[in-house]
């Protein structure tokens, strides 16, 4: 596992070298991200449910700040998931009515959040609850004006790319990595900080697995003996041998191969996925002891992430994108096959 001062492998891509060079996040505007709910609110219950554009704010943040405003702990405030804070961004939260006549939220006031639509459900909003994101995002540089970009964002609607963890899960210079070195070695972390170097060395051991299926040519292909992952849910099942139906729900993005977020217990697989993945787990015992020791359930993950609705439109100077993820998703995972970013 690199130290926190290496940089992260340069894992292999599915479609070669990217084809240009550019810059992201130049502004606030330059990357978007709306939330995709995946659940209807009742219209009442105990529960307000918010949903909040924000601006280069963190989500975390903005749970204490409603938290504050409702006069509510913030543990009664839910969201479905973290958004990144260097963006203009859309979700909903979900806070708590106090007792009487709940909460007026038309002097709520925290900077860069905005209050766009209010309503009330039954339950508090729960972790994953959300279907996906929609992401646009502009993509600076000098884009080429030959057919290969069109090619490759082609390939790239049809095909899907392989489901990496982005960067921002190992944190600046891999240094979730290193608070995992930490903790494998003994220390005592706080209870955020471990959950943090736990995620990442999980998440860095299913990257070194996936980049092994993307050298061999297999991690969009269902092989005998794969965990197959059902697209859009979480539910797998054990492909002892390929029919013709699993093999053309393959290709259609229906049916994923899978990954294994590290753990006790079964892998779930056999054959050949099995054999690979303890072969790249036995390059990093430390991980896989570590994870183990630590008690977390073995799980897996899908290898390939579609693309939904991919619409471009390339100018000399940007690429501008527009796209849907699932939930759990990085569109690093999906820009890495189309251009090397740099810093700004």
């Amino acid at each position: 596992m690199p130290s926190a001062e290496s940089r992260l492998p340069n894992w292999e891509r599915a479609y070669g070298s990217p084809v240009f060079q550019g810059l992201i996040r130049h502004s606030l505007e330059d990357f978007q991200v709306d939330e995709l709910a995946g659940f209807a609110c009742s219209g009442d219950g105990e529960h307000d449910y918010l949903r909040i554009e924000k601006r280069g704010a963190n989500t975390g943040w903005v749970a204490q700040a409603l938290a504050r405003h409702a006069g509510v702990p913030v543990r009664d405030v839910g969201y479905s998931g973290q958004k990144d804070r260097h963006a203009l961004t859309w979700q909903w939260f979900s806070v708590r009515r106090p007792g009487g006549g709940g909460t007026d939220w038309s002097g709520f006031a925290a900077d860069g959040v905005r209050i766009v639509e209010t309503t009330r459900h039954n339950r508090k909003l729960r972790h994953g609850s959300h279907r996906g994101n929609r992401f646009e995002i502009v993509i600076r540089g000098e884009v080429p004006s030959g057919g290969l970009l069109q090619e490759r964002l082609e390939m790239i609607a049809r095909q899907g790319v392989p489901n990496y963890f982005g960067p921002q899960r190992f944190g600046r210079a891999g240094g979730n990595l290193g608070l995992a070195d930490r903790l494998f070695a003994g220390e005592r972390l706080r209870r955020e900080a471990k959950s943090m170097a736990l995620s990442a060395a999980r998440s860095f051991l299913f990257n070194e697995i996936l980049s092994r299926r993307v050298a061999a040519g297999s991690w969009n292909a269902v092989l005998p003996g794969e965990a197959v992952n059902l697209d859009g849910t979480g539910s797998f099942f054990l492909a002892e041998a390929l029919t013709e139906d699993i093999v053309a729900r393959t290709a259609e993005l229906d049916l994923h191969p899978t990954g294994p977020m590290w753990g006790r217990g079964s892998p779930g697989c056999s054959g050949t996925p099995a054999e690979l993945e303890t072969e790249v787990a036995a390059q990093h015992p430390g991980i896989v002891a570590g994870l183990e020791a630590a008690g977390l359930d073995a799980g897996r993950r899908a290898l390939r992430l579609p693309v939904r609705d991919l619409e471009w439109q390339a100018r000399p100077d940007c690429l501008e994108l527009r796209f849907s993820l699932s939930r759990g998703a990085f569109a690093t995972a999906v820009l890495r096959e189309i251009v090397s970013l740099r810093d700004d």
